[in-house]
């Protein structure tokens, strides 16, 4: 009893250091070193470059998850289908890794984060053998659930390697290990086609082998080199009579069930809208409102109740920098997941030409726009400064080249690609800026978990919203030019009236026995059909681009109220890891010296 009032005084104490740094915007608290206490050749020790190279490997497996399935869905519901569920295997991926990486954040806040990442490579193996192994599309969809278990520590590398580093290294350090990403999210789609069309006897399955490998690498870097604060470090200064029995005790577990039921049950929602059903059904709004209904009373449930160790510290929102970063990240990410899906399926339709490889580099030049961007703002962006302008430029100029994107037709591939491209980087750029933002913000930074997974939360539902609303428009749209243009211009050619539905369906294969199938069909009709349909195609693609243009404008307004840096490029580092000759979070720096 003694032990858990002197617990329970330390988590006031804790709370009091919350409330006041909350409402300051200039002090900074939560570090155990500065740079120049470090031992010499810290950052050159086989326990930090392990530990990077492990942070890199689980990113590569996280990215390729989407990266590699993306493309292909239709290629697994046909050989394990056809099933109308197969949509699920991307659903349910993207709605757990949201739900799951503050829970993941915060936990590992309290009881140290290694063997939660060398849990989350181990469920990376185990989820992508299952993929690699599946005989049906529920198998597919239950190890999707895994996998996002997985990944919300794979993608929490901004945490690992944000607590490692000092907070002034923190965008280079993401741009370095976002080279990761290249052979994930970068050309993804390239390898999983690839795949499909040189080593058919894998087809879809050898992507998720490769990703078995990779996961299982990482897993063995993780294990060998990264030796974070364990939990007896992080809380020295609580006593040691029962400090674990406590912490479990007073876990917030009515807070976490609250946000996981109401987060998925609104993504699911989000994700539903405009795709599987309409906005206005039932189902869609039923689950948008009552998961809507459910975070609310999470939210006040978190304020009211007298919590002693809360899930998600409410003080985070009082933070205008870290709110502001974490939806423009969100706005960024809507970009990439949103044009990942409709690039390759524009390409497979304008440019294709039936040829599967082209189709996959054409549908990488959006996953390796984004990278560049965030790679060369990673490099730049401390040296230029002003980061909230910086976001300001990329918002209106990226902004400003996807709209410009909507110049599209039929026969303007190079300039099409070109302007996504270009849209892609400096989206790219904000993207990285604002994910390390979504840290340095933090006051306390031994948060930086809890808020780097609630940051990813935030992304995710963003994004979700930014999906949703691209594949409507493009799904209403080309609902409208196909049936508007095609048929006019197939009976115009001499089809009948009766044959085209036929030829619609045809064209949807693209084989020449499907077109042969067509009744009274010709090289000619067939010829003026496709051009018809490339021409319906290209004007409906026209408005998703231009509707690019509302998110950058919201970004562009969101950005006036961001936040600069530039005070807190400190020298200082919230993480050392064990080995390295320094007593990890044994001590904590004097708050009057990293004050500003």
């Amino acid at each position: 009893m003694g032990s858990d009032k002197k617990q329970e005084g330390v988590l006031h104490h804790q709370a009091d250091v919350h409330g006041s740094t909350t409402t300051s915007q200039d002090e900074v608290v939560g570090f155990v070193a500065e740079l120049d206490e470090l031992p010499k050749g810290y950052f050159r020790s086989k326990y930090f470059l392990g530990s990077t190279f492990a942070v890199g490997m689980g990113l590569w497996a996280a990215t390729g998850q989407f990266g590699y399935a993306a493309p292909l869905l239709g290629v697994i519901n046909e050989d394990l289908g056809p099933d109308p569920n197969y949509i699920w295997i991307s659903l349910i991926y993207n709605v757990c890794l949201s739900v799951f990486l503050p829970i993941v954040g915060r936990l590992s806040d309290i009881f140290g984060r290694r063997y939660f990442f060398i849990g989350g490579a181990v469920f990376g193996v185990v989820g992508t053998i299952i993929c690699a192994t599946a005989q049906s599309i529920n198998v597919l969809i239950g190890a999707n659930v895994i996998m996002g278990v997985a990944n919300a520590t794979q993608l929490s590398f901004h945490v690992v390697l944000g607590e490692l580093v000092p907070m002034k290294y923190r965008y280079v350090i993401n741009a370095i290990i976002y080279t990761f990403c290249i052979p994930g999210s970068g050309v993804g789609s390239a390898i999983s086609y690839a795949f499909v069309v040189r080593y058919p006897s894998l087809s879809w399955r050898g992507p998720y082998w490769l990703l078995v490998a990779i996961n299982a690498i990482a897993l063995v870097a993780w294990v060998l080199f990264y030796f974070p604060p364990t939990f007896d470090n992080k809380h020295k200064d609580q006593g040691e009579e029962s400090k674990k029995a406590f912490w479990i005790k007073h876990y917030d577990y009515g807070g976490t069930l609250l946000f996981s039921v109401g987060f998925v049950i609104f993504l699911l929602g989000l994700n539903w809208g405009g795709g599987i059903y309409p906005w206005t059904s039932g189902r869609v709004l039923g689950f948008i409102i009552g998961g809507f209904a459910i975070l609310v009373v999470f939210v006040l449930y978190e304020i009211y109740m007298p919590l002693k160790a809360p899930f998600m510290p409410m003080h985070l929102f009082k933070n205008q920098g870290w709110v502001i970063a974490s939806v423009l990240l969100g706005i960024g990410a809507g970009v990439y997941y949103a044009f990942a899906v409709i690039l390759p399926t524009q390409a497979a339709v304008l440019y294709g030409n039936g040829d599967l490889q082209y189709v996959g580099w054409l549908g990488s030049l959006v996953g390796c726009g984004i990278i560049s961007g965030q790679m060369t703002g990673g490099v730049l962006a401390r040296y230029i400064g002003k980061v909230k302008w910086q976001c300001m430029v990329m918002f209106v100029v990226g902004g400003a080249f996807l709209g410009s994107a909507a110049v599209i037709t039929a026969d303007n591939k190079n300039t099409e690609l070109a302007l996504i491209f270009m849209g892609c980087f400096f989206i790219g750029w904000n993207e990285t800026v604002c994910l390390a933002n979504a840290t340095i913000m933090l006051h306390d930074q031994q948060e930086i978990g809890v808020a780097g997974g609630v940051a990813g939360s935030i992304r995710g539902a963003v994004s979700a919203i930014s999906l949703s609303v691209y594949t409507s428009v493009l799904t209403n749209r080309l609902t409208k030019t196909i049936t508007n243009q095609v048929p006019p211009a197939l009976i115009g050619a001499g089809l009948p009236p009766s044959s085209v539905e036929g030829f619609l369906g045809a064209i949807t294969v693209g084989t020449p026995e499907a077109f042969a199938a067509v009744p009274r069909i010709s090289a000619r009709i067939i010829a003026v059909g496709v051009r018809a349909y490339k021409v319906a195609n290209a004007d409906a693609y026209s408005t998703v681009y231009l509707s690019t243009i509302a998110f950058a404008g919201t970004g562009v307004i969101l950005c006036f109220f961001a936040k600069n840096t530039e005070k807190l490029m400190l020298n200082s580092v919230a993480a050392t890891l064990h080995g390295e000759g320094v007593d990890d979070s044994a001590k904590v720096i004097d708050e009057e010296k990293i004050a500003h």
